[in-house]
């Protein structure tokens, strides 16, 4: 019997890890000039950081978490997002003593248990971005800049900024008032989970997908109407330094995310024409998340976006990824001498920075040609007894169908002032 893959996780291999490498050079290089530094945290992480920072009444924590113990009794979790394992290396590590604000991005695989679909695994990838020790706007600001440059650059169209404030504890606790007023007579007609939250975090009914809880929350009091001054005034400067930079959004009221972390800034980017799940990044500010997990109080806010999701909207939006790869030379060596020549000849082609493949089967020539077009090599190095015998190769261009001999001693000098990309 084959032993397959787990559900919900895929291999990525040939021209499609050629995409991913071209995608995580691109957020490489933005989050470079941003300023941004990358971090690597682990895999997996005590299920009380998830529990306390994601929020004990999201669906991440209550279904979707892959958690075990380990042979300490240790209740271990796979991390299903990035925000809260930064925080927990932001206090660890005592980071908050650098200059701040600090800002910090990561690249790495995600584990939730979710119902497989089109663009939804179990293991899947992100690519987030966090600012920790800034509170002004223009933190936020920049940080939905930098979302927006990115997906300039990648030349996907069509999208839409939306955009909303969750308000501070203080103006949440009016909010949650009036919204169990509002929903208290529907309580009953509420799906299960959202009777669960009402009373333990209303604001997420407006999170739910269920379409009956929609219905009936059509016309609650939204976040925007309970906001402080202090909120009224963040959510307002907001907008000013994103209509300065010609970024155009939506205020969405009930947008308020699904994780218990957010506070003022929610946002979320769209994309037209790839389905209902057309949200490709989401993100927003979580100044009560460091403290919640033992560290001193510091304002914080980032996004994240899944790897495979963003790829498939490129795919979906026939968006063209130019996969540029070097020009690869071939070593076509017909016989003993011919390959431990062309082996020794390899080393030295690629401590040049020439790259260089060689037949590892002891393949007739015809065959090996045939080799060198399928891996879309530019010259192969023929070397055989003749060859040998003259202190020469023969360089054959697959581009332009002809051939030369060049004096061997000279070899590299030719292939450096012939090949691209060296």
């Amino acid at each position: 019997m084959i032993i397959q893959r787990p559900k919900g996780t895929q291999d990525i291999i040939g021209k499609t890890a050629l995409k991913w490498q071209y995608l995580e050079n691109e957020i490489r290089k933005i989050c470079s000039e941003y300023g941004y530094q990358e971090i690597r945290t682990p895999i997996f992480e005590a299920t009380e950081l998830f529990q306390r920072g994601v929020g004990e009444t999201t669906d991440i924590v209550n279904k979707e978490m892959y958690t075990f113990l380990d042979k300490g009794q240790r209740s271990i979790t796979l991390r299903p997002e990035g925000t809260a394992s930064v925080c927990r290396a932001y206090v660890e590590n005592k980071l908050y003593a650098q200059a701040q604000p600090l800002k910090l991005y990561y690249l790495g695989p995600m584990f939730r248990y979710e119902n497989t679909q089109a663009g939804r695994f179990r293991q899947f990838h992100q690519f987030g971005a966090e600012v920790l020790g800034g509170e002004d706007p223009l933190v936020d600001a920049e940080v939905i800049h930098l979302i927006w440059e990115f997906f300039q650059r990648l030349g996907l169209k069509g999208l839409e900024v939306h955009l909303n404030s969750v308000g501070c504890p203080n103006c949440r606790s009016e909010h949650r008032i009036q919204l169990q007023n509002y929903l208290q007579r529907r309580k009953a007609d509420l799906c299960e989970d959202c009777q669960t939250r009402f009373e333990r975090n209303p604001m997420r009914i407006l999170d739910c997908k269920n379409k009956r809880c929609q219905s009936l929350t059509s016309g609650v009091p939204t976040t925007l109407d309970t906001l402080c001054n202090d909120c009224q005034e963040h959510f307002s400067q907001l907008q000013s330094y994103l209509k300065i930079v010609g970024i155009q959004y939506k205020i969405n009221p009930k947008l308020v995310r699904g994780l218990d972390y957010y506070q003022r800034t929610a946002f979320e980017v769209l994309a037209e024409g790839i389905g209902a799940q057309n949200a490709i990044c989401g993100g927003g500010r979580y100044d009560g998340l460091v403290k919640e997990i033992g560290g001193p109080p510091t304002p914080g806010i980032g996004f994240a976006m899944g790897m495979e999701r963003l790829l498939a909207v490129l795919d979906m939006q026939k968006v063209e990824i130019d996969l540029e790869t070097e020009e690869k030379v071939l070593i076509a060596a017909l016989g003993d001498k011919a390959r431990q020549e062309g082996f020794k000849l390899s080393g030295e082609l690629r401590r040049n920075g020439i790259p260089v493949l060689m037949d590892l089967l002891g393949r007739g020539l015809k065959n090996q040609m045939k080799y060198a077009d399928r891996e879309g090599v530019r010259y192969v190095l023929i070397i055989g007894d003749e060859e040998l015998a003259k202190d020469i190769i023969i360089v054959r261009d697959m581009k332009l169908g002809d051939q030369k001999e060049v004096p061997k001693e000279t070899i590299k000098q030719y292939l450096l002032q012939n090949i691209n990309n060296i």
